[in-house]
């Protein structure tokens, strides 16, 4: 009988130990991932005229707006998406903020780099 008076306070007890440490601790005084990422790796940033054609690649829901020019390729900002959506397959000339990027791999390896292109303005279409 006294065992069966026991059986919920052992329950309990498995069960903070399996849940606890998921639950983690907190350091408040990090800065998040996601603004690591977008500060890290910065090569360049400087305002740049461009000509080329208005590519959509990728699929949906992470489609990406292309200008493909002359030896190198330029990925729309989200926020800009909306100004040159309507010019796909059509060349046209656009000035922006170039912010040139450095990838690596998880391995550390290099893997290229990328071009933004923020706060653009179209010259001519």
């Amino acid at each position: 009988m006294n065992k069966l008076r026991f059986l919920p306070f052992v329950w309990v007890l498995l069960f903070s130990v399996i849940v606890l440490p998921a639950c983690g601790t907190r350091n408040r005084d990090t800065v998040p991932m996601e603004r690591v990422a977008a500060e890290s790796n910065v090569v360049s940033s400087q305002v740049v005229q461009i000509t080329g054609v208005v590519r959509l690649v990728g699929n949906e829901p992470f489609s990406e707006l292309v200008i493909t020019g002359a030896g190198a390729e330029w990925f729309i900002h989200r926020e800009d998406k909306d100004k040159l959506h309507h010019m796909q397959h059509q060349t046209v000339t656009v000035e922006g903020e170039e912010i040139v990027r450095e990838l690596t791999f998880a391995s550390g390896r290099p893997a290229g780099l990328r071009r933004e292109l923020r706060n653009i303005r179209i010259i001519s279409d």
